[in-house]
């Protein structure tokens, strides 16, 4: 039985979430001597997905999914996983997919595990190792179902090359009516989105006000990296709720997470627990975030930051 990817993908671009979904599913497919079947709700023809792992495309697309809605695309996956009698379906970590799997399990009556870090322990029956408790501990479920929903975090895998050919097939999909409309969608442009950066820098309070984050969005600029704040400062009007990152906010997942004037609340440690490396800059030693953090900077931003930023436009110079 093959397994099933939901391949997000936004005005037709993969992004590497998607392609190191494509990998992870692979590598359980070798291990199951299956084919891997990405689905697409939009047009495929210019990203190769069997350069990551997919042997084929399956092509969903319809006016209807132009735009992400939950219950389309749970529908039309459901049709698909039945088509191809996939037992297996690996979704992302992102807020749409997090939305739309439940349903998704609902409709296929599957097991559905979300958070999942590593490739199954076994696999009769397939059991995984996800993180629960806001990161804080790892449990290992075994699924019962005959068709299984896996939820990978991001960065949990990672991205492998493939010299796989994946032939594109379109399936045409009948969707019922949805009881959610989408009304309009705001999207930022030329901007290094959240749940796409491999590093990101957060900044809060600490700051002192709005007129402050020149030097943080320089900084991201510099390193390639999306801004985003604490809940205060977005409560507060400085930077937009788009940004506001933590366990009330948008969960943080990179390779870098860089912390600014930041004390580091619960809510907000529970929020960016996974990502990988974490560093702060705060003037108090004391602040909670200096137990969570990789490294510490106990330093005033307003002097810390801007030799930072020399520096590494130093590096990056020499390096060009």
């Amino acid at each position: 039985m093959p397994i099933l990817v939901y391949a997000e993908s936004d005005q037709g671009i993969f992004k590497k979430s998607t392609q190191e979904l494509i990998s992870f599913a692979r590598a359980i497919a070798d291990q199951m001597n299956t084919e891997v079947i990405a689905a697409v709700t939009q047009d495929p023809s210019n990203a190769n997905l069997g350069q990551y792992g997919a042997h084929k495309v399956l092509n969903l697309e319809q006016p209807s999914l132009g735009e992400f809605n939950a219950e389309l695309v749970a529908d039309a996956l459901t049709q698909a996983a039945r088509a191809t009698g996939s037992s297996t379906v690996i979704v992302s970590s992102s807020a749409n997919s997090r939305y739309m799997a439940p349903l998704l399990a609902v409709s296929l009556e599957a097991g559905y595990v979300p958070n999942v870090v590593a490739l199954p322990q076994s696999y009769t029956p397939l059991t995984v190792a996800h993180n629960v408790f806001t990161n804080k501990a790892t449990a290992f479920t075994s699924l019962q179902s005959s068709i299984s929903i896996l939820g990978l975090s991001k960065n949990a895998y990672g991205v492998h090359q493939y010299d796989t050919n994946a032939a594109i097939t379109k399936q045409e999909v009948t969707l019922t009516s949805s009881s959610v409309e989408v009304t309009s969608l705001d999207k930022a442009s030329n901007k290094v989105m959240i749940a796409d950066a491999e590093v990101v820098v957060s900044a809060g309070r600490g700051l002192k006000g709005p007129e402050n984050w020149g030097m943080i969005e320089e900084l991201a600029e510099v390193m390639g990296a999306a801004t985003a704040c604490s809940k205060p400062v977005s409560d507060l009007g400085w930077r937009p709720h788009s940004e506001h990152v933590g366990q009330t906010g948008k969960p943080v997942a990179s390779n870098l997470y860089i912390a600014i004037g930041i004390s580091g609340a619960i809510q907000h440690l529970a929020g960016i627990n996974s990502s990988k490396v974490k560093v702060v800059i705060n003037t108090d030693p004391e602040a909670p975030f200096f137990k969570a953090a990789d490294y510490g900077i106990v330093g005033d931003a307003f002097e810390v930051v801007p030799d930072l930023i020399q520096k590494l436009k130093e590096f990056k110079a020499q390096n060009a």
